[in-house]
């Protein structure tokens, strides 16, 4: 029986939560044309004399703070799901985990593939982004361009939507809740600059600050559209009304404009309006990271605390969660099913 790849692919992480190797992810991650799509000129000078040497100690201590005996939880976490994974599918499956930036790289990853006639490439991004996905995917096929023998590919370019997918976070979000007098849900996502929407070529009338417009052709590639489709869809799982949940962006980065509305501005706001307790869950990561670890359970809820709110609850992402495994592996086999109904 022939055998069959199957490639999971996260961000990455430091090897090492010391300034050094974060300086060493940092230049690597930031000088991605697809994460600061500046021209060269512009882009090198920006990473490598400002934002790197002006970062890195700052995002060593905030690695620090959530490291663990396993090391970088980003790492332990897609290793989990990828072994839970292997375990699920069994033989002729063969499952790997690489990271576009960082250890395990996709080209190692690949060439654990040799003798797979065909490889299922899942990068772990519920929603579409050039940044993220198509980063990933571009260095796929650069290395895939250095094998003399490539494989047939199926792609799953984005499950924002997936049925599984959906309903793995409903059940996490529902444990997390669980016995818990909630006023505000939070689906906090992660930001991008407003320009890559553009270069999205999103063409739906939007006002950049309520929530988008259904998915159409005019807007197929706007992941900010993806992220309000990924919640609409929790929401009626969850039986949420419009009042019971909001929708905000986080993790900015410099002084452009990035989509809003932002997760630390809306923090106040909700003060404001009377809302006590909150519960956060941020739907575009599937392994909890630095930036749900550190950014949201620490200090956004130190910011919740010191605005004077009252409970804050974390929900943890889908990391190897058996309802996360099986939608992975449906995925999977779906793909396989198409491909041998269409030859």
């Amino acid at each position: 029986m022939s055998r069959k790849g199957v490639l999971l692919i996260n961000l990455g992480t430091p090897s090492h939560s010391t300034p050094y190797s974060v300086w060493r992810y940092l230049r690597q991650f930031l000088n991605d044309p697809r994460v600061i799509d500046l021209p060269f000129w512009i882009r090198w000078p920006l990473v490598n004399v400002f934002i790197v040497p002006l970062r890195f100690i700052k995002s060593s201590r905030a690695y620090q703070k959530i490291w663990t005996k396993d090391g970088s939880p980003l790492l332990s976490n897609s290793q989990s799901l990828t072994e839970a994974l292997r375990q699920s599918l069994n033989p002729p499956y063969q499952v790997e985990l690489g990271m576009r930036y960082g250890t395990p790289s996709i080209a190692c990853a690949l060439s654990k593939f040799k003798h797979c006639e065909s490889l299922t490439v899942i990068p772990l991004f519920p929603q579409y982004a050039s940044a993220a996905t198509g980063s990933a995917l571009a260095m796929l096929f650069a290395e895939l361009s250095q094998h003399w023998n490539i494989p047939h590919l199926r792609i799953i370019k984005d499950f924002y939507r997936d049925p599984g997918f959906i309903q793995a976070y409903a059940a996490v979000i529902q444990n997390g809740l669980a016995h818990k007098k909630i006023d505000k849900l939070i689906f906090s996502y992660h930001g991008l600059p407003e320009r890559h929407i553009a270069k999205s070529e999103c063409a739906a009338i939007c006002d950049k600050n309520s929530a988008c417009p259904n998915i159409e052709d005019n807007n197929l590639y706007c992941y900010r559209a993806q992220c309000y489709a990924t919640t609409k869809l929790l929401a009626t799982e969850l039986s949420l009304n419009s009042h019971q949940y909001t929708v905000s962006f986080q993790s900015r980065l410099g002084r452009t404009p990035w989509i809003k509305p932002y997760t630390d501005v809306l923090l106040p706001e909700l003060i404001q309006q009377g809302i006590k307790n909150i519960a956060m869950v941020c739907p575009s990561f599937v392994a909890d990271c630095l930036e749900t670890l550190e950014e949201v359970n620490i200090r956004a809820r130190a910011q919740w605390q010191a605005l004077g709110g009252g409970e804050f609850t974390f929900i943890p992402c889908l990391n190897a969660h058996p309802r996360w495994v099986k939608a992975l592996a449906e995925m999977v086999i779906a793909q396989c099913v198409c491909e041998r109904a269409d030859s």
